[in-house]
């Protein structure tokens, strides 16, 4: 991986005023420059033909070809991390946090089908042990939510995001098992190499991800989350709610479904709080 975006950044300081035109133009117009001919860009440069290709290789690159290439990767990553953004004043962006966050709960709250939900909850019920797959930042995190959901309600369930213990464990798996697979993407290899891996254990798979994925794909039960990112690239990622709205719909299903159960384990937990620490009675269960 070669990001060239960064070197040339890191380099301005040390370029000819020439080289310096070259860089502000490409900076300015990184898709433009990777899809302009050599002739094109050095006439929006300023600079000759030669100087395209002597920076070329000043870059670490064989020929102009190669740079345009480069560039053309850098660019695939969109325009909202190239480009300065304006910042809005502190309340609309208070505001604005909040209506993406309220938008992303009622568009995915329609995805989720209440038969699909009750027939995981059924599943994870009788389940002789449920096992939590997530890697990266928000799926890790929304794995560990859903053990720390499930096992209020006396679920055997355990959560995993190391690569390798993911294999290690859906190596171990039964068909009296089930896998709850998270992930925005539904792309990540080393979660689908687990899943394939339990699958091919006869255990059974349930899914948070995105529809027509390749995670989704694999699923028994599929919970879909669609996720709206906007073009402000300094806010956290909306898609969290959905996968937390997800969580939360499923373990309350799960409750539900095994109501009574449920109800003493919540009281046990309860008693032993107040035992341990007091408190007034609303407050919540060891969040």
């Amino acid at each position: 991986m070669y990001d060239i975006v960064y070197h040339l950044k890191q380099r301005l300081h040390e370029l000819s005023p020439v080289e310096r035109r070259i860089a502000d133009t490409i900076l300015a117009d990184i898709d433009g420059a990777a899809q302009s001919g050599i002739a094109e860009l050095a006439e929006q440069a300023g600079v000759s033909v030669a100087a395209i290709s002597r920076f070329a290789k000043a870059l670490d690159c064989d020929n102009v070809r190669e740079l345009r290439a480069r560039l053309a990767e850098a660019s695939a990553v969109g325009k909202r991390f190239l480009d300065d953004q304006d910042t809005p004043p502190s309340s609309a962006l208070y505001a604005q946090i909040c209506a993406d966050i309220e938008s992303c709960l009622r568009r995915n709250v329609g995805g989720l089908q209440e038969q699909v939900v009750q027939s995981l909850a059924e599943a994870l019920a009788s389940a002789r042990m449920i096992y939590v797959f997530g890697m990266g930042g928000c799926s890790t995190v929304f794995g560990l939510e859903l053990q720390n959901r499930l096992v209020r309600f006396g679920r055997p369930i355990a959560a995993y995001s190391d690569a390798i213990s993911l294999k290690v464990v859906a190596a171990t798996l039964t068909p009296q098992d089930v896998v709850v697979a998270l992930s925005v993407s539904g792309i990540t290899p080393e979660i689908l190499s687990a899943v394939d891996i339990a699958r091919g254990y006869g255990a059974k798979v349930g899914a948070i991800t995105r529809a027509d994925t390749a995670l989704a794909e694999r699923a028994d039960w599929l919970l879909p989350i669609v996720i709206d990112e906007t073009d402000f690239v300094f806010k956290p990622s909306a898609s969290r709610y959905a996968m937390m709205l997800a969580v939360d719909v499923l373990a309350t299903t799960l409750a539900l479904h095994i109501a009574d159960d449920s109800r003493e384990r919540l009281r046990r937990i309860k008693f032993a709080l107040d035992n341990y620490r007091g408190g007034e009675n609303r407050l919540p269960l060891g969040d």
